[in-house]
C-alpha cells in the first residue's frame, strides 16, 4: 500500500467546524464487513449493534488547554506557543512547537499574561518549529499548572477556521475524560452523551478504560509514498489490570470488543501477548498501523471520518477492507457526512 491509495476529494464544507447539537444526534454510518454492506443511523442506534456482556474500550484521557499566546521580550511579537509535552516537572521543562518559527531563538525569552507573571525562556532547538521551554514561575507547581489552564486554549484541530468559544472547553472534550495529558481529544468519544452511556450500562454492556495522551503527531501528514518509512511520534499511553481483565475475559468469550476510536486501538495493539490476548501496559508507543494488518484484540470499532492520507485512514483501512472503506468514504461524501473532530462517526462491524 502507497500513499496514494488513501487520497480522495474531501469537499471543504464538509470540515465540521461545530459538533451536532446532542452528541449522539451524529450520524452514523454503519459497516458490516462480513456482509459487505453499509447502512446510515444515529450514533445513538449504536446500542442496537450491542448484547449484554459486550464490552466498549474507551480513551479516558482529557484534554488540557495546550494554546497560549505570549509575546517576545523587546519585540513584542505575538507568538503562538503550543504544549506539547512537560519533560521535567520540577524544572518546568516542556517541549513546545512556536509560530511563527523563525522569530523564536534559544536564549528568547516570552512572557504571558497581561501582567506577564509567567515568563519562559528558550534553552533547546528540536524540530524546525519544535523548542524547549523552560518556564519561569514563582509558586508552587499546583499553581504554575492552575497558571497554564487559565491562560491556555482549547487546543482546536487548525482546520476550524473560527475563534476557539467558550463552549469549546466542553465539546472539545469526552464526558468520561479523566487523566488530563492529550493535546487533542479522542475524537470518537465525543459522540457519547450520558443518556447513551447510561442506556447501554443498563443493556448489560460493559466498559473498559485505557488511557493514550494524543499527541499532534497523530495527526502529522505521511509525506513519503512507501509507508513502511513513515515515522510515528511516540504518546503516552496506559492500560491497567482492570481493564485488562475485562477485555480478555470478553475475548475469549467471543463477545464484541469494540475500540472507541483508532488511539484505543493503537494502545491496545501496542501491547499483544504472544497467545493473543492483551497485556499491561504503561510507557509510549510509536505502534502505526497500515495495510495489511492483523488486529490481535478489538474485533469492531467506532470512529470519526478522518482526512485524506491520514495515518487515521490508513488504520481504519487496515481494519476495515482498503476497498470497502474507500467505498464507504466515497459515499460519505456524497450523503455529505461531516468530517473531522467535530463530525459524523463510523461503527465498522
Amino acid at each position: 500500500m502507497k500513499l496514494s491509495n488513501f487520497n480522495f476529494e474531501l469537499p471543504k464544507e464538509l470540515l465540521a467546524e461545530y459538533p451536532s447539537e446532542n452528541r449522539d444526534e451524529a450520524r452514523l454510518m454503519v459497516l458490516n464487513r462480513k456482509e459487505q454492506t453499509i447502512e446510515h443511523k444515529k450514533f445513538k442506534d449504536l446500542i442496537d449493534y450491542f448484547e449484554p456482556e459486550d464490552v466498549m474500550v474507551l480513551n479516558n484521557t482529557k484534554v488540557f488547554p495546550a494554546r497560549l499566546y505570549g509575546n517576545k521580550e523587546k519585540t513584542g511579537a505575538r507568538i503562538e506557543v503550543f504544549l506539547l509535552r512537560e519533560l521535567n516537572s520540577e524544572t518546568k521543562l516542556w517541549d513546545v512547537l512556536v509560530d511563527p518559527a523563525r522569530k523564536i531563538r534559544i536564549g528568547n525569552k516570552l512572557y504571558f499574561g497581561d501582567d506577564e507573571s509567567l515568563v519562559a525562556e528558550v534553552i533547546d532547538n528540536t524540530t524546525s518549529r519544535g523548542r524547549t521551554l523552560r518556564f519561569l514561575y514563582d509558586g508552587s507547581y499546583t499553581d504554575f499548572r492552575k497558571k497554564l489552564q487559565d491562560l491556555g486554549q482549547t487546543p482546536l484541530p487548525k482546520y476550524i477556521k473560527r475563534e476557539v468559544e467558550p463552549e469549546d472547553q466542553d465539546r472539545y472534550q469526552t464526558i468520561y475524560a479523566k487523566q488530563e495529558g492529550a493535546v487533542a481529544a479522542p475524537t470518537a468519544g465525543l459522540h457519547f452523551s450520558k443518556h447513551l452511556l447510561k442506556r447501554l450500562e443498563i443493556k448489560g454492556i460493559n466498559f473498559a478504560e485505557v488511557t493514550l495522551h494524543v499527541g499532534l503527531g497523530t495527526f502529522s501528514p505521511v509525506e513519503v509514498e512507501d509507508l513502511s518509512k513513515h515515522k510515528m511520534d511516540s504518546e503516552q499511553a496506559f492500560i491497567e489490570d482492570p481493564a485488562v481483565n475485562v477485555i480478555n475475559k470478553a475475548k475469549a468469550e467471543k463477545r464484541k470488543v469494540c475500540a472507541i476510536g483508532t488511539t484505543v486501538m493503537r494502545v491496545m495493539e501496542s501491547s499483544v501477548s504472544s497467545n493473543l490476548t492483551l497485556n499491561e501496559f504503561g510507557g509510549w508507543t510509536n505502534k502505526f498501523i497500515f495495510p495489511p494488518y492483523d488486529f490481535s484484540i478489538a474485533n469492531c470499532m467506532v470512529t470519526n471520518f478522518h482526512t485524506p492520507k491520514s495515518t487515521l485512514l490508513m488504520m481504519v483501512s487496515a481494519f476495515a477492507g482498503h476497498d470497502f472503506i474507500m467505498r464507504a468514504y466515497e459515499e460519505a461524501v456524497k450523503e455529505k457526512y461531516r468530517f473531522y473532530s467535530y463530525g459524523d462517526a463510523m461503527l465498522i462491524l
